[in-house]
């Protein structure tokens, strides 16, 4: 079992950064898949990014791909999120979710999720 716990979230104006980040402890963060979800209000919570168990690959959604970069370090047991090019859309709650199944895309496939961290775009 593995705990995550997101930091980082805040206020930025559009075309800022922001770096979240995903401290996991328990089991080590590099036998799960590691992914980051968003949710805006009144909206379903969307995959953003993940980066899988052993190989290491990474999966961006369309909508932040060239702009996010997701990244771990296994020595600090801890996943990031670097956020360049910031957009009012993307506005949301952000979660950190670890899994351990072949799906890395939907909700389903992660079990352990953090509380998540706001982050809030200005236009």
């Amino acid at each position: 079992q593995v705990q995550v716990v997101e930091s980082g979230g805040g206020l930025v104006q559009a075309g800022g950064s922001l770096r979240l980040s995903c401290a996991a402890s328990g089991r080590t963060s590099s036998s799960y898949n590691m992914g980051w979800f968003r949710q805006a209000p009144g909206k379903e919570r969307e995959f953003v990014a993940t980066v899988t168990r052993g190989a290491g690959l990474i999966y961006y959604a369309d909508s932040v791909k060239g702009r996010f970069t997701i990244s771990r370090d296994n020595a600090e047991n801890t996943v990031y999120l670097q956020m360049n090019n910031l957009k009012p859309e993307d506005t949301a709650v952000y979660y950190c979710a670890a899994g351990n199944t072949a799906e890395v895309f939907t909700r389903t496939a992660y079990a352990y999720w953090g509380q998540g961290t706001q982050v809030t775009v200005s236009s």
